[in-house]
Formats: C-alpha cells, sequence, structure tokens
C-alpha cells in the first residue's frame, strides 16, 4: 500500500473555501479549510494530482511537522525529532526558507540557520556522514512559526502553482492566474458559456475560463521540484499526467473575447492563449470601453479593471467605474463579475451588487461586486 502524506496548500485569502471543495472533488481526505491554506491528505499519486490539477493552490506542501518553540534550543530539537530522512536523501539540495508572526523566535536568519543544523544533523545520525554535498535535486525545506506554532514543510511544487507556464510575459498589473480562477470559479463557468473581458491584459482571467471550461489541468504543460524526488516514483507523474489529458473536453460550445485599448495587451492575450492551447475559444480585439455594447446573449463578463492605486489616479478610475455601469445593462441572462479594491465602487459603478466576495490581489484588499439577479443567478 503506497504512503499517504499529510499535505497543506497554501492559498490566497478569500480563496480557502473554494480550494478546499476543489480538493474533495480531486478525491482527496481529511480535507479541511483554514485561513490562509487548506489540509488535506493523500498518497503519491494524489499529491501528483494536486500539483497538475489545482486551479487555486499557491503551492503544495508536504505537512512534515508542527510543535511549540520559544527557545532556539526547543526549535532545534523539535525539528530534529522529525523523519526527515523519509523525503531527503544523502545528495539533495535541502534550503530552508520561512516566516515568522507573533512568535518569541522572530529572526529568520536565525531559525533557518538552527533549522537547517538541526536536519543535518538528523541526517547525519541516520546515514553515518559528516557532510553534505548538497547537488542533487532541491528538497526546499519551508518553515512558518505563528504565535511559537512551528509547522515543518517540504515544497513539492517548487514554482508557484500560479505559474501555469503560458504568460512569460505580461502587461503592467497583471492579476495572478489562481486569483483569476477563483473568480471564474465564483462566476460559474461551463462548457457552454460565452465570456468577455473588456480590460483583458494579458488574458489570463479569459484563459483560466477557457482551461476551466474545458477541464484542462492548468498544470499540464509545466514542471514540478518533486519530479526529481526519490521518495516519489516516476510512474504517478506519468499516470496523472494521462489522467489529466483524459478528462479534457474538446471542441466545447465555449467562447471568450476581450477587448483593450492597448493593442500589444490584446496581441498578448492571444500569444498567452496559443501557449495555454486554449487559441480556439479565445479572441481579443482593440476597444475602448465606452464602445462596449453588451451582446444580445446569455454571456458572463468577468474583469479587472485598473486600480487607481496602481494605473490611474482614483479619479480617473472613478470615472472609469462610471462608465462601466452607463455601459453594463443588466437584462436577463447577463452577469457581471468585477473586481476592484475601491471602497465606494457601488457609487459610482451606480448599482448595489448583488453579492460581493472579499478576496485579496497580492497584498490588495479587493472586493468581487458580483451582479446576476437579473440575469437568473447559478444558471448559465
Amino acid at each position: 500500500m503506497s504512503e499517504t502524506y499529510n499535505l497543506i496548500a497554501p492559498v490566497l485569502f478569500g480563496v480557502e473555501s473554494i480550494a478546499a471543495d476543489e480538493f474533495r472533488r480531486m478525491g482527496f481526505e481529511n480535507v479541511t479549510a483554514e485561513n490562509g491554506r487548506v489540509l488535506f491528505s493523500g498518497n503519491g499519486n494524489m499529491l501528483a494530482r494536486a500539483n497538475i490539477c489545482s486551479r487555486f493552490a499557491e503551492r503544495v506542501l508536504i505537512n512534515v511537522g508542527q510543535f511549540k518553540a520559544t527557545s532556539f534550543s526547543e526549535l532545534f530539537d523539535g525539528v530534529k525529532s522529525l523523519c526527515w530522512e523519509r523525503y531527503i536523501g544523502k545528495e539533495n539540495a535541502f534550503p530552508v526558507t520561512g516566516s515568522s508572526i507573533n512568535s518569541a523566535l522572530f529572526s529568520i536568519p536565525d531559525c533557518q540557520s538552527i533549522i537547517k543544523k538541526a536536519i543535518a544533523d538528523r541526517l547525519s545520525s541516520k546515514y553515518g556522514i559528516k557532510w553534505f554535498s548538497e547537488t542533487g535535486a532541491e528538497c526546499r525545506v519551508r518553515f512558518t512559526i505563528l504565535k511559537d506554532a512551528v509547522t515543518l514543510t517540504v515544497d513539492t511544487s517548487g514554482e508557484g502553482l500560479h505559474k501555469r507556464g503560458y504568460r512569460r510575459n505580461s502587461n503592467e498589473a497583471p492579476l495572478k492566474e489562481t486569483l483569476a480562477a477563483a473568480m471564474c470559479d465564483l462566476a460559474r463557468i461551463y462548457p457552454d458559456t460565452r465570456i468577455y473581458d473588456p480590460f483583458c491584459g494579458s488574458g489570463t482571467i479569459l484563459i483560466e475560463a477557457a482551461l476551466m471550461a474545458t477541464r484542462r489541468a492548468p498544470g499540464l504543460n509545466r514542471f514540478f521540484a518533486a519530479e526529481r524526488f526519490d521518495f516519489l516514483s516516476k510512474e504517478v507523474w506519468r499516470e496523472e499526467r494521462t489522467r489529466a489529458q483524459d478528462c479534457i473536453l474538446h471542441n466545447v460550445d465555449f467562447s471568450a473575447q476581450g477587448f483593450d485599448i492597448d493593442p500589444a495587451a490584446v496581441e498578448l492575450t492571444l500569444q498567452n492563449a496559443k501557449k495555454a492551447g486554449v487559441e480556439k475559444y479565445v479572441k481579443a480585439a482593440l476597444a475602448d470601453i465606452r464602445d462596449f455594447t453588451a451582446p444580445d446573449e446569455r454571456m458572463i463578463l468577468v474583469t479587472n479593471p485598473p486600480y487607481g492605486e496602481r494605473l490611474l489616479d482614483v479619479k480617473a478610475a472613478e470615472e472609469l467605474y462610471r462608465t462601466m455601469g452607463a455601459r453594463f445593462d443588466m437584462k436577463p441572462g447577463k452577469k457581471y463579475f468585477i473586481i476592484s479594491p475601491h471602497d465606494e465602487f457601488e457609487k459610482f459603478f451606480g448599482r448595489t451588487a448583488d453579492k460581493r466576495r472579499k478576496l485579496y490581489n497580492g497584498m490588495i484588499k479587493c472586493q468581487l461586486f458580483m451582479y446576476f439577479k437579473n440575469g437568473q443567478a447559478g444558471e448559465n
């Protein structure tokens, strides 16, 4: 019987329940949503599946152990007591990174040094060697210390999972792929959805919607750190990639249309859609929001308009919201999902949202303003 791993997926604040539901649908056990992360468990195949298929997780970590520590000696002893030899081989590199919040042990460099030494001491006693070359695959150790509670993990993802591989370049102030996917999930994207984004930028929302509509796993085109780990069979990655390929829906009745005032953004959207393998579903054209007219069909509009604090001054952003309010009609069959950090967005848009959801775009606290009641919410 294959080994079961206790796993942790850090997620953006506001996305915890969405990610937890996704992991349950994937078949994981013991799924629990907490602030900024989801806990779950599964075997090696499931670990690979989480990396390849999760749309919302920032990365997938193996939970090596947890304990309380208020002194460096407690930290050293706690780390040394954990079974690092299960994950780190004689030649593996094991760099240590982490964070400490509201804890007695607040010096990150000191914590890194002590954790590294404790792991080395443990491995030295298990392998009978005094020196580690660290020339092999990297098993990055991550620690968090929150109110003196220490959590030690091994990172299986490598680069963050929001890096799908299709967006090598981006326009100014891009939306994180995992956040765009969460917005699409809240908007309920189906294989027959018509989605629009009048501020498409590098095309992230449209591409994430297309990946979702076609059931294409977001991590199919990238590599993960754990693919080089000795304790995980190469076969699990082959099996899970084959499974993900078999899940793709081909030739669905889905379309995504983007607009932008920047010709470079339009071109970038089309290039990125091609890299993501969804170019047949994603179109983009040069257009100003002042000329936008909602099509006479069922549609969903999901967008990330320019923020006053980053790309426009606040007054210009507020004028933009007024224009959006004038151009976005609320006829049946039309739904609008707009993310903004402006506390008074609804005032300038001219309508109170049917529902709001707090989300974070990086460190910027935003709200997703959802308008759907005239569009028969929940149906598409």
